[in-house]
């Protein structure tokens, strides 16, 4: 297959440097549009409240090796399971996807909270989060609640 050739429309600046799992709750994020880009592509975003950020793991070795599976965070506790089932950085394509809190839109900056995306990350897309596009309801193993009850939290 073919590669396919994408170039970030934005970049993350925030304090968080280090790729931890956990406390991304009160992480505040500037995603600054790329100069030769307009303004205008933010106009309408501070009349919702949160979007979907469109990420690259930038800080992943190119050469990692990627397993097929594996427990998640190593934990044997927890099922082994496909990469495709879990949340994870190491998939074949290093892309993050994240829903944040839209706290400010002002001069090609997006101002947000509760992106997990650590400073320099490359923005691939910027999509506003419609109420009709979210399920009804959901449904995951109790080990997701687990792994995650400290992603969130707030130092």
């Amino acid at each position: 297959m073919e590669a396919i050739e994408l170039t970030p429309i934005a970049f993350v600046s925030n304090n968080r440097d280090h790729l931890g799992d956990d406390n991304w709750g009160d992480v505040v994020s500037e995603i600054r549009l790329r100069d030769d880009l307009s303004v205008e592509l933010l106009r309408g975003l501070d009349t919702f409240s949160h979007v979907e950020i469109i990420f690259v793991f930038h800080r992943i070795p190119a050469d990692k090796k990627i397993p097929a599976s594996r427990h998640p965070r190593n934990n044997q506790d927890w099922p082994k399971l496909g990469l495709l089932a879990q949340r994870s950085s190491y998939h074949p394509n290093p892309i993050g996807l994240s829903t944040a809190k839209i706290l400010n839109v002002d001069a090609g900056v997006l101002t947000v909270q509760g992106l997990d995306a650590v400073d320099g990350s490359p923005v691939l897309d910027i999509k506003p989060v419609f109420q009709e596009f979210m399920p009804e309801s959901t449904e995951q193993p109790q080990w997701v609640s687990e792994l995650l009850k400290n992603y969130w939290k707030k130092s």
